[in-house]
């Protein structure tokens, strides 16, 4: 037999069923349980006489809403609930009108902010040195307290781009890849007219050498090992008397591969020198003789240091490809006398001496003395200079190689 509840109990708990789903209070509603939310006729059976399909429908209807009602009602956590999913929102060109960021305090908005949000992470630690002068010593920073021994036998391992050189250029090499800008007063007869002297040029180099791949040392001061190289350079004459005119351009690129153990440093090495006339030098002399001087050739060099600071070296090249007038054999020696170890801020004299001699020019060249003032840094072996230069002999020019110069000035050079 079932038993039918009070019908002034069931009428006080609905009302309190229906106040507890109204509250917006963050309490949760009281607990209903199933005999308090059914209806008194569903489960008195109570069918009124001459309603047949339409009874049943009511009362499964009435069935739908108390599960619901039930469901509802049950106690548990917002959290708990099943979240709907978000999408995040395109940016928006909205500002809170209280003052704030209406994109960082909606929270249905994840995008990735578009200010800084703290300190930037990178995949690998870093240490960071502290903060010291050039001519000081950073703790633990792997470059050594004195050069004692530039010499010394050091670990050789693969390297890739290492910051310093084997083989450096020849400090007054007029060819050579670096830097460079000398500012001159030419006492030879004039290229476009013997009868004058030629008077003020500038000559500018811009290019340099660097090392691409090593397997050796890594000392600060002469590393040693096997290393491929790369250079490269183009050497530009003004006229300076004559609107800044371009003159002249000379082009250089070669790939040397050296190697170097003690004192001693071989090369072997192949070059590309080409020579070019300047537009507006062909447009204001539209007679003179153009000549198209091209050499590929193959170098082989050797360099010695007989003491820390004194260098001597000579190389030999030979062209397998001439134009221009240039033939194949031609030689190259000096010496340098440069302080080897970094020279602080106060920086060091230095004195270097280069001469040429080509096939072309029936074994004639030229000869260049360079005397001034250098810096070399401690973490590397670059060199700043600023001084005087001196060269007599056959223009380095190859358009103008078959005039000679006689000129003395003032430069800076930088080899890195």
């Amino acid at each position: 037999m079932l038993l039918v509840p009070d019908s002034r109990a069931l009428r006080s708990r609905r009302a309190a069923t229906h106040a507890s789903q109204m509250d917006f209070m963050p309490h949760p509603p009281a607990p209903a349980t199933i005999e308090s939310a059914m209806p008194i006729g569903f489960f008195a059976g109570n069918r009124p006489a001459g309603i047949g399909r339409a009874w049943l429908c009511v009362r499964v209807i009435e069935a739908m809403c108390c599960v619901a009602l039930i469901v509802c009602s049950m106690p548990g956590r917002a959290d708990d609930m099943p979240q709907p999913l978000q999408i995040p929102s395109p940016i928006q060109e909205e500002t809170d009108p209280i003052g704030g960021d209406f994109l960082y305090e909606s929270p249905a908005c994840n995008l990735p902010p578009t200010r800084p949000q703290g300190p930037v992470m990178f995949d690998v630690p870093c240490e960071e040195l502290p903060s010291c002068p050039d001519d000081c010593i950073v703790p633990g920073a792997g470059f050594p307290a004195c050069f004692d021994d530039l010499w010394s036998p050091r670990p050789w391992f693969w390297q890739l781009m290492p910051n310093n050189l084997i083989y450096t250029s020849y400090l007054a090499g007029p060819k050579e890849s670096r830097i460079g800008s000398v500012v001159y007063n030419d006492t030879a007869p004039a290229v476009d007219n013997p009868s004058i002297q030629e008077g003020t040029l500038w000559d500018t180099t811009l290019g340099g050498r660097a090392s691409i791949l090593r397997y050796g040392s890594d000392s600060v001061v002469h590393p040693q090992g096997l290393e491929v190289q790369i250079e490269g350079a183009a050497f530009v004459r003004l006229d300076p008397e004559s609107e800044r005119d371009v003159r002249s351009s000379d082009y250089r690129f070669g790939v040397p591969i050296v190697y170097g153990v003690g004192r001693w440093q071989t090369k072997l090495a192949y070059y590309h020198n080409s020579a070019h006339l300047g537009d507006e030098f062909m447009i204001k002399h539209p007679t003179f003789p153009r000549i198209n001087y091209v050499r590929d050739c193959i170098v082989w060099g050797n360099s010695y240091y007989a003491y820390d600071w004194l260098r001597l070296y000579g190389e030999v090249g030979y062209s397998f490809y001439n134009a221009g007038g240039s033939q194949p054999w031609e030689f190259q020696f000096g010496t340098e006398l440069i302080q080897a170890r970094p020279t602080g801020g106060r920086g060091a004299p230095f004195l270097a001496v280069n001469g040429m001699s080509r096939q072309e020019l029936d074994w004639g060249g030229n000869v260049c003395v360079q005397a001034g003032w250098a810096w070399r840094g401690r973490r590397s072996e670059k060199l700043y200079r600023i001084g005087f230069e001196y060269l007599y002999g056959s223009d380095p020019q190859y358009e103008f190689v078959y005039n000679n110069q006689n000129r003395c000035g003032i430069g800076m050079w930088y080899d890195y």
